[in-house]
């Protein structure tokens, strides 16, 4: 019993001190109980209580019911003290499990009672990050730019224009756009013009695409802008919704993944952990990364996903070390320069 126990104690402290990079990570979707119940007690009455932000271990929700969290979870930062709060909280947090590179995601929001701006709001992110740097935290973290795809082109327009100021005078921590939210809002085509501004002005992409089935069409509209990276890609090589051309495409252009083990099996994109996508990208020694997309709701850390990867697809403490198998290095040496972003 003392031999599984101190090997278990083993794994945990193993992954906890691996250092590891986090690109996928939505700033209010990370936010932990801890913080919540901070956030709680100053607005008592809102009648709200942690666990309705959060899926605890063996439970599921839709993808529907997931993105009602962050509606509640939006109650909560209303004002800037409350992003500037949240933003310490999930750096120190990431840092605290061995992060030492963190991007996070968010989208600017405004709210008329407290007079905070969609300006303000990306202000006070990125004072957070100011703050934690000044903290000496050992983490190095920068900031993408969210259009939320339930905003429409309008809103995607004003966020591009948005994050062009802020990539010019923040000395690289505002790096690129994020674009998500509600899959089955609007319609991709709907964000070229905007993406393209975005592009550029010098800004990355990084989009979230074929995270439900039947969007083979959709996919390519968002894939033919070349992103830098793809958040998820859940239905790429499925044949609910991708194909082997859309496959081929992302191979050929060498366009990195990041994915989110739980994240899927709870909002029930991906059946099971042994059937993620992760392995079949990882067999191919196709660039990708291994994300916790919202820590706080999927209640989780990047440890655990290493770790979950690592014991469900067999990798070596080598592999987990390095990231790469001997496979993936000879790979890498026939990759395009450039296209790992950031």
């Amino acid at each position: 019993m003392m031999e599984a126990e101190d090997q278990q104690q083993w794994k945990r402290t193993f992954y906890s001190e691996l250092p590891k990079v986090e690109l996928h990570a939505h700033l209010n979707g990370s936010i932990s109980c801890n913080t919540m119940k901070k956030l709680i007690a100053k607005k008592p009455g809102l009648k709200i209580h942690d666990q309705m932000t959060m899926i605890d271990k063996g439970k599921k929700r839709t993808l529907e019911e997931c993105f009602q969290m962050f509606q509640i979870i939006h109650q909560f930062t209303t004002g800037p003290e409350d992003i500037l709060m949240v933003t310490k909280d999930v750096i120190k947090e990431f840092a605290d499990d061995g992060v030492k590179y963190l991007e996070l995601r968010s989208t600017p929001r405004r709210d008329n009672v407290t007079g905070m701006t969609e300006k303000t709001y990306v202000e006070s992110v990125l004072e957070g990050i100011k703050q934690s740097k000044q903290e000496n935290l050992d983490i190095n973290v920068r900031y993408l730019i969210s259009i939320d795809r339930r905003g429409g082109p309008l809103v995607a327009k004003e966020t591009v224009k948005l994050a062009e100021e802020f990539l010019l005078s923040t000395e690289d921590t505002v790096l690129g756009l994020d674009l998500s939210g509600d899959p089955t809002a609007g319609q991709a085509k709907d964000f070229l013009e905007p993406l393209l501004e975005a592009k550029k002005a010098g800004l990355k992409l990084a989009l979230h695409l074929s995270e439900i089935p039947s969007s083979k069409k959709e996919t390519q509209v968002l894939l033919d802008l070349l992103p830098d990276r793809i958040g998820h890609g859940t239905f790429l090589n499925s044949s609910e919704g991708g194909s082997l051309d859309l496959v081929d495409f992302v191979k050929k252009h060498q366009i990195p993944l990041e994915l989110c083990l739980t994240s899927n099996i709870k909002s029930r994109t991906v059946p099971s952990y042994d059937q993620h996508h992760f392995g079949f990208w990882y067999s191919i020694a196709h660039p990708s990364v291994i994300c916790t997309d919202d820590k706080g709701v999927f209640a989780t850390h990047l440890s655990q996903e290493y770790q979950l990867a690592a014991e469900i697809f067999n990798l070596t403490p080598f592999q987990e070390r390095t990231g790469r198998s001997q496979k993936e290095k000879e790979a890498e040496q026939t990759a395009s320069p450039g296209l790992n972003m950031y």
